[in-house]
């Protein structure tokens, strides 16, 4: 029997997430993962997109369990909280990621100056940006899609300004040895 399936052992489990034991978080992951993923799922009607918004409400309110207040508000109220922040963010890249793409579309029909080649290393570019972990990824496109500054990145990601550098110059690294690769088997 979990933790949380006794409802008078529910204060002890949140006493000991709010004091950082991550088998607190594992028992409130298990607990109520499902319900946060069948809430990403319905808005998003994806299943990567859910699964990704899942790992980030947890990963976030592990991140950020100092601003819990039990008196307030009942953990699972906080959790879709999150979830409903993470959900309007995925809708967001979304619909950012649709105008990027329909603007290269665009810029590719009017612009006949661009070259097959420049068209193939973009394309190269964004595979290789895909293979990047989640977090890199998202610290790396709001680096350079969105224009934000390191601590821009890290007041919207919760991370550490030197762990959006580190992000930043390690995917930049990966990108650059990825790119070399493939230039070279060319």
């Amino acid at each position: 029997m979990t933790l949380l399936q006794r409802e008078e052992d529910s204060p002890r489990v949140i006493e000991a997430f709010l004091a950082g034991d991550e088998m607190a978080l594992a028992e409130i992951y298990a607990h109520w993962s499902s319900l946060v993923y069948s809430v990403a799922l319905r808005s998003l009607r994806n299943v990567n997109d859910a699964e990704e918004v899942t790992q980030g409400v947890f990963t976030g309110a592990w991140n950020s369990r100092h601003t819990f207040d039990p008196s307030r508000s009942r953990l699972p109220a906080w959790l879709i909280g999150i979830t409903r922040n993470k959900i309007a963010d995925a809708h967001s890249a979304r619909a950012k990621q649709a105008r990027l793409q329909n603007q290269l579309v665009t810029r590719t029909k009017v612009d006949e100056q661009i070259e097959p080649a420049n068209l193939a290393d973009r394309l190269m570019l964004a595979d290789e940006m895909g293979r990047l972990a989640p977090v890199p990824r998202q610290v790396l496109r709001m680096a350079f899609y969105d224009d934000l500054t390191h601590s821009q990145i890290a007041e919207r990601t919760g991370l550490p300004p030197g762990t959006v550098k580190s992000h930043i110059r390690r995917s930049l690294q990966r990108l650059r040895k990825s790119l070399e690769a493939q230039a070279d088997a060319y």
